[in-house]
């Protein structure tokens, strides 16, 4: 406990911070670190790891209470704090089942085993990485997606005997799947060894499921990628995992989307960016240029004497927010381009411009002037 950094220093943000300050700081650390961009990076890994623990701790109103007023110790479980287990597959509750179950259903039981009957367990949880572009995570999409799928056995019909023989009570057991064992004064109860908890023995096992009683293949599942997503999140499909033992309920399909770098734009939580060169000319003398966005082309007035490196911003025409539905915002990032390649004819033009320029001072270069001047300070 001694040796956890803050999490407010984790996440690189003050103690007063708001929710959405401690929520952006973790999608940018989480990103930068996810096990699927920096693959055998243990640093990478563990900082994936302390980050998403910090975000689970600062974003819960009742535990960032509790960490303010006792530290550490106000979280951890083993003190009797506010603290909460880890999400299935690294990913925290932000990048977790904020949609639902997309599939239909409810959530599967845990496992569980009654006394004197065998032990049920649930089955284990499957992952299914998705890979979509930009304008999909932007706007939505539907597809259909291939996964491990369990059926009975058609040979032994789901008991996992060959055909013409019997599934037999363990006789370890007694059909109990559970046996007591004693060591010194002490007594307790395991999974019987012999037939692992089913309270079954299978003599001849079928030859095609080996005994399994099922056997497996595929199905086809239809997925709706909201519009909003972004990297790294997930959809939960309730019992479409594997199935569970010995009667127990299946586990969930989880499918984490990954979006794929774009050649225009880059992505911001839902804010958009985008490069965009254009000639010295329309910098110099200013007009209307058209930008691309997400939804087609949009406009916008460039004003005379524009520097490379200027940022305009186009309100609403980013991504539209997965939770609150209101659109993120463009920024168009300028840069004026020299132009190459010229003729003798444009030289002698440009030329012709450089003198009419230099006749007017330093009125038509006022960062070169600027910077001049800081040139003679420093060598002064």
């Amino acid at each position: 406990m001694a040796n956890k950094r803050d999490f407010y220093d984790i996440l690189g943000v003050a103690r007063n911070a708001t929710d959405e300050e401690i929520k952006k700081s973790y999608r940018k650390l989480a990103m930068k670190y996810h096990p699927d961009r920096n693959p055998d990076s243990k640093e990478a890994e563990d900082k994936f790891k302390e980050a998403k623990e910090a975000y689970e701790m600062l974003s819960d109103p009742q535990k960032r209470a509790a960490y303010d007023q006792y530290g550490h110790a106000g979280v951890d479980p083993n003190m009797g704090g506010m603290g909460g287990g880890q999400g299935f597959g690294g990913f925290s509750d932000a990048f977790g089942d904020i949609f639902g179950d997309i599939f239909g259903g409810g959530a599967a039981a845990g496992a569980r085993g009654g006394r004197g009957g065998p032990q049920v367990y649930r089955g284990a949880d499957l992952r299914y990485s998705m890979e979509i572009s930009l304008e999909e995570a932007a706007h939505g999409h539907e597809t259909q997606i291939r996964v491990p799928s369990w059926s009975n056995c058609e040979s032994c019909g789901g008991n996992g005997a060959e055909p013409g023989t019997k599934v037999e009570t363990c006789g370890t057991c007694h059909g109990a799947g559970q046996v007591r064992v004693s060591q010194g004064f002490f007594s307790m109860q395991q999974t019987c060894p012999r037939c692992n908890g089913s309270g079954k023995h299978i003599p001849k096992p079928c030859k095609k499921c080996h005994g399994a009683g099922k056997t497996k293949s595929q199905k086809t599942l239809e997925v709706k990628i909201p519009a909003g997503i972004d990297d790294g999140m997930r959809i939960r499909s309730a019992g479409n995992g594997e199935p569970g033992v010995n009667g127990g309920p299946s586990g969930d399909l989880y499918v984490e989307v990954h979006v794929k770098e774009h050649s225009v734009f880059e992505r911001d939580g839902d804010d958009l960016h985008c490069q965009m060169p254009i000639s010295f000319i329309d910098a110099a003398l200013g007009g209307e240029i058209q930008v691309p966005t997400l939804s087609g082309k949009a406009s916008f007035v460039v004003p005379e004497g524009t520097q490379s490196g200027k940022t305009f911003r186009l309100r609403s025409k980013g991504i539209r927010s997965l939770r609150t539905s209101l659109p993120g915002d463009l920024y168009i990032h300028v840069q004026v381009e020299t132009p190459v390649k010229l003729n003798q004819e444009q030289k002698d033009i440009l030329k012709q411009l450089d003198e009419s320029l230099k006749l007017g001072g330093a009125k038509h270069n006022p960062q070169q002037k600027g910077w001049v001047d800081r040139v003679k300070d420093f060598f002064n």
